[in-house]
């Protein structure tokens, strides 16, 4: 492995290493896969109007979210299976986010229990929640991400049914005979069958609740004392209600454009969500994030900061914890430079005036 210089080369070596059925598991997205180019590229249309001439010796680059304070605001994203990718899977990211002190979301679906994951030390880290049909199991399950000492639950609002990930259908993607989906092993859900198409996504159509409303968000408020992220809000309507029914907070994703193609970029959909929630609650996005760059253009947008899914599946396949730790470490020294060379001291200097964006007015000079 040659000398890796930025987080998308990962994703080379995570190729040719891993077999093609979870290469591809990790790295597809639904149907056309319009969104899932989109999600990056539309990265690439926001231009920067740095600052010149202000002193930025000094740096600060750390935040707070949901009260607990972190060194960066870009956090790690759930993502499934990750034992798939690397033998130490979950056990080896949480490592990586706790060296780097920042949030870990874990996975419903992950390969290593809430209590092992739990165990491999300190770290602050959030649970991703889906809703199975057995509302006790999720109780249980809620109850022992508490216990764990968990500190959020994200709960996905964006799969009533699985996205028609074609790829998976072609590999009759299933979990490896010696993986288990370990938050569910003590039940008889660890496991996933093997079918004509997705495994995948015949276990959700067998287990996930399609009939799941606002008004559950309100039931998962009576269950836990957690704060509650809602993570799939990509409208303005949508945040608006996520406000109402009390939501900690938002994460506008779009599920790594493995859902509903033609949804848009997220980046493209987060100022509207910002506007609607009117700074009552953070708004933290994920989808396309590569760059230090991509993560000052979501803060000048009015992202608390954002979650990272991708690179770090692919960097955990091709080097492990160490290689999650160089994701992070990349990261954000590519953004502690972009708030240098746009002249931003710390987070709340950066501003919308830092960026320009196709929907903006074309600007006319400031009369001095």
């Amino acid at each position: 492995m040659g000398m890796i210089t930025n987080v998308s080369e990962y994703e080379k070596i995570a190729k040719e290493k891993l077999p093609k059925m979870v290469y591809d598991y990790y790295a597809s997205g639904a149907e056309d896969q319009w969104t899932l180019k989109e999600n990056e590229r539309a990265f690439s249309r926001i231009l920067f109007r740095p600052r010149i001439l202000i002193d930025v010796s000094k740096i600060d680059v750390r935040t707070t979210v949901l009260g607990f304070n972190i060194s960066m605001p870009i956090m790690i994203a759930p993502t499934a299976m990750q034992k798939m990718a690397h033998p130490e899977g979950e056990f080896a990211t949480a490592r990586a986010a706790s060296a780097a002190d920042t949030i870990m979301t874990l996975s419903s679906w992950a390969t290593s229990s809430v209590e092992e994951v739990a165990s491999t030390g300190p770290g602050i880290r959030f649970f991703q929640l889906y809703v199975y049909k057995d509302r006790n199991l999720v109780a249980q399950l809620v109850k022992r991400a508490e216990i764990a000492g968990f500190k959020a639950i994200a709960l996905t609002v964006d799969t009533p049914r699985l996205g028609r990930r074609e790829a998976d259908i072609k590999n009759r993607f299933t979990l490896p005979s010696n993986l288990t989906l370990k938050n569910f092993e003590n039940i008889d859900l660890g496991k996933m069958d093997k079918t004509n198409d997705s495994g995948l996504a015949s276990y959700v159509a067998g287990q996930t609740d399609q009939s799941l409303s606002w008004k559950d968000v309100k039931w998962l408020q009576t269950i836990t004392h957690l704060p509650i992220l809602l993570k799939g809000v990509i409208t303005a309507e949508d945040a608006q209600l996520a406000v109402q029914y009390g939501a900690a907070g938002i994460i506008v994703s779009n599920h790594g454009a493995r859902q509903l193609d033609y949804v848009p970029a997220t980046i493209m959909a987060l100022e509207e969500v910002v506007k609607a929630t009117r700074g009552i609650i953070p708004v933290f996005l994920d989808g396309g994030v590569r760059r230090g760059t991509d993560v000052f253009k979501a803060l000048a947008l009015g992202a608390s900061g954002v979650f990272i899914g991708r690179p770090v599946v692919f960097s955990l396949a091709a080097a492990g914890e160490a290689g999650v730790r160089k994701v992070l470490q990349m990261l954000r020294d590519e953004f502690e430079l972009t708030m240098a060379l746009s002249g931003c001291r710390s987070l709340k200097e950066i501003t919308r005036d830092h960026i320009v964006t196709e929907w903006d007015r074309p600007r006319i000079a400031p009369k001095l």
